[in-house]
């Protein structure tokens, strides 16, 4: 089955270039350019494309707020951020608005494909080479409520394996750390999705911070489990 792709970027030059490479994929197709947030959000409304390629900075509306609205619409299309390392400071909240992956310009083309193929089936991927980067950036600043919020509802086997996903480790890695198979490593974050109700890895990313399961810097807080 095709894969249908709305490209939104306000460089032409970055639109022509994925959409050159897709145009050479036939499992892949770009079905509209948007060069706004508000271009992106209609097309996406009229088109339901199973994935949007958005850029943060663009004129008007951003990438932001356009992923923030196509994830509470009907249309089902998943939204992957392509930006740059100067834009760490937005990332968080795109990934807030529901984005299910987050990407970087200077990755290879054949790897941003493969990231569309990702998250159009339905999984999460944030670029290996910044997601520990990102993960520091955004633990270190002040919690925007009083307190951690509560997790419940999971085993304490469960809660390491989120404490691992939350520092940004890899299943492969994960299973290396807990001496267990990989495949156990993905079931226990299928029950982890199910169980606290997350859109994907990148929402259990963030859970791990805000119920204060991964700390700065990477280490695990002292009410943690050991």
């Amino acid at each position: 089955m095709t894969v249908r792709i709305v490209l939104a970027d306000d460089q032409p030059l970055i639109r022509a270039a994925v959409e050159m490479v897709i145009s050479n994929d036939p499992d892949l197709e770009v079905v509209a350019e948007a060069g706004t947030g508000a271009e992106a959000v209609a097309l996406t409304e009229e088109l339901l494309p199973d994935v949007v390629v958005m850029d943060i900075r663009m004129p008007g509306m951003d990438g932001i707020e356009a992923t923030r609205l196509i994830s509470e619409g009907s249309s089902g299309a998943h939204v992957i951020i392509l930006t740059t390392f100067d834009d760490d400071d937005y990332v968080y909240g795109a990934l807030r608005a529901g984005a299910s992956g987050f990407l970087v310009k200077d990755m290879a083309l054949d790897d941003i494909l493969a990231a569309i193929r990702v998250v159009a089936a339905g999984d999460a991927l944030i670029a290996p080479s910044v997601t520990r980067r990102l993960i520091s950036e955004f633990a270190g600043r002040p919690p925007s409520t009083p307190r951690p919020r509560p997790l419940n509802g999971i085993t304490e086997r469960e809660r390491e394996v989120l404490t691992l996903v939350g520092r940004g480790l890899s299943n492969a890695e994960i299973a290396a750390a807990m001496v267990i198979s990989v495949a156990t490593v993905k079931t226990y974050v299928t029950r982890l999705l199910a169980k606290l109700d997350a859109r994907d890895r990148v929402h259990l990313v963030i859970l791990a911070y805000e119920t204060g399961l991964a700390a700065p810097g990477g280490g695990h807080p002292s009410s943690g489990p050991s």
